[in-house]
């Protein structure tokens, strides 16, 4: 099963994870990698369904799956870093296996993705719906929709969502199957009440301009993980290490090189 899993390992130190967004795959921390890799020893990993990690066959598309596989491909102990999606399978990686992980980034993804009244913020229940429903139609075009909207409000925006492209399409894309597993886990997955469980350090990253997971939420995540801490990217949508990879590492770097230091 682990051997099914991509990944790629370059530099040398602690070892640092970082995990993909919903239909991406590893490529999309290109324009990070070299940096991450002078911190520390940097696996980057295509999540199980996507890119080149295929998914085991005759195995049903689940939340707690998607989890099982991508532990058993993480080294023994690791500072974990998880983007969108990745994020949420991060943060339950963390509160399954604790010993495993130094610490704990999410970058522009939430405990709880969809809009709730009457003062949580998130992705609007319908629109998550409606990429689902298109996804059987044009998943390719569906995909494509989807990297727009994370883009929205980026200062460079169509620059944005063309390097998104390459690396998208320069591996094998997800099955329509997964994608709409990873749609559903988007829509269904609540670990708010679990946040308070998490003892190791936690950094989380927004984007102002982020459509997706507004940066409004950063206070109701604060209340749920009070010894938390927070950045939000001034110039920066969905994807800020991709928007202004100065101001992400500078942040994480930050956070990173405090932890040594306790």
């Amino acid at each position: 099963m682990v051997d099914q899993v991509w990944t790629e390992v370059s530099g040398s130190g602690e070892d640092i994870v970082v995990l993909h967004g919903w239909g991406l795959n590893a490529n999309i921390w290109t324009p990070i990698v070299s940096q991450l890799s002078q911190q520390g020893r940097l696996t980057r990993l295509d999540l199980p369904g996507y890119g080149e990690s295929p998914w085991p066959q005759n195995e049903a598309i689940t939340f707690a799956k998607l989890c099982q596989l991508t532990l058993a491909a993480l080294p023994e102990r690791c500072h974990l870093v998880g983007w969108s999606l990745g994020g949420l399978v991060a943060t339950q990686l963390v509160l399954d296996a604790p010993e495993r992980f130094q610490s704990l980034t999410t970058v522009a993804s939430s405990p709880y993705f969809p809009a709730q009244e009457p003062d949580w913020p998130g992705i609007e229940p319908s629109i998550l719906n409606q990429f689902g429903k298109q996804l059987s139609k044009d998943f390719r075009r569906t995909v494509e929709r989807f990297l727009a909207l994370q883009s929205l409000g980026s200062p460079h925006a169509k620059a944005d969502v063309k390097a998104i492209k390459e690396w998208l399409f320069s591996k094998p894309m997800a099955s329509v199957e997964v994608l709409d597993a990873g749609l559903d886990m988007l829509a269904q997955v609540d670990l708010r009440a679990q946040l308070k469980h998490i003892e190791i350090p936690f950094f989380r990253i927004y984007g102002r301009l982020d459509a997706l997971v507004p940066a409004k939420i950063d206070k109701q995540v604060q209340q749920l993980a009070p010894a938390s801490q927070s950045y939000i990217a001034p110039h920066c949508s969905h994807a800020p290490f991709i928007s202004d990879p100065e101001a992400f590492l500078a942040a994480w770097t930050s956070f990173f090189q405090d932890l040594s230091q306790r």
